[in-house]
């Protein structure tokens, strides 16, 4: 039986240039989740306008679309500009307010958090009270795995906002620039870092990657690593959420921790070789994830 994954957050359009292609964090692990065969639903709300019904008309071809994802006469679908580095990093302009600042708790929302298996969430959809409130009514409604994707995009977020998802969450995934900042003390030593984040915290699982250098992650008391694999880069848009995806549906299927370790590793790295969050997934990737 199949692992139903709720993925509720943000849906955009990430422009590189002239070119947009769909994305948002928890899209985007959805995205790859039902990629690799995993039930994942997928809640936000887009805007009444044309640029939110090429959005539904994506997330339908990618079996992504239900009644979770709500609809605004208000406000705008969100696009946000990319701008890359010339190590390929990304930084991104992202307006406000937009659709998914206003995702309503709903009898079909409860509903499918009750059942679900696991809850992702990140921090970019609560920076505005009704989608953080929406968030946080969904996470007392279940029993589900709840995990954080950290996922800081400033300035879109508070330090309280940031350790109220946290002390909520069961996994928590940030990469090394998140840990620096959200942890203070331990010398730079990560692994310090990981161990001060879980007393505070108490979560079951942190996952923190470090880029082309791989993960490192604590589960049930002990430490995995991988050096990560090099690829020449093209973006770093939605490794990171390709890794989660990869990592959750691991987890969730109760494969050996530095197996799936491996594989988010490999997953991410093969994105950061395409353009964009969400490529189709070739054969070899494929054959890994078997």
């Amino acid at each position: 039986m199949k692992n139903n994954i709720l993925c509720f957050g943000e849906v955009l359009w990430d422009a590189f240039g002239d070119e947009k292609v769909a994305g948002g964090a928890v899209m985007n692990v959805a995205y790859h989740l039902q990629q690799q065969g995993a039930n994942a639903l997928f809640a936000s709300k887009v805007g009444m306008d044309t640029s939110g019904y090429e959005l539904v008309a994506f997330l339908k071809e990618n079996n992504l679309y239900s009644e979770l994802i709500q609809n605004d006469a208000e406000l705008p679908t969100c696009q946000v500009t990319v701008q890359l580095d010339k190590n390929r990093q990304a930084t991104y302009i992202i307006p406000q307010p937009v659709s998914w600042d206003n995702i309503k708790t709903e009898t079909t929302l409860t509903q499918s958090g009750i059942k679900a298996s696991a809850i992702i969430f990140g921090s970019l959809a609560c920076r505005q009270q009704t989608t953080r409130d929406t968030l946080l009514n969904l996470l007392n409604e279940t029993n589900a795995l709840k995990v954080f994707d950290v996922n800081l995009r400033a300035p879109h977020y508070t330090l309280s906002t940031i350790e109220t998802l946290a002390a909520r969450a069961d996994v928590v995934k940030m990469n090394e620039d998140e840990a620096n900042l959200l942890i203070n003390g331990s010398n730079g030593n990560l692994k310090d870092k990981i161990t001060e984040f879980r007393k505070k915290y108490h979560a079951q699982t942190i996952c923190v990657t470090r880029g082309e250098n791989g993960a490192i992650v604590w589960h049930d008391y002990e430490f995995y690593e991988h050096p990560g694999f090099k690829v020449n880069a093209v973006d770093t848009v939605g490794a990171g959420d390709s890794f989660l995806a990869t990592f959750i549906n691991g987890l969730l299927n109760k494969q050996p921790i530095q197996q799936v370790l491996e594989r988010s590793c490999a997953v991410g790295a093969y994105v950061t070789g395409k353009r964009g969050a969400n490529p189709v997934y070739d054969e070899g990737i494929r054959e890994l994830l078997k």
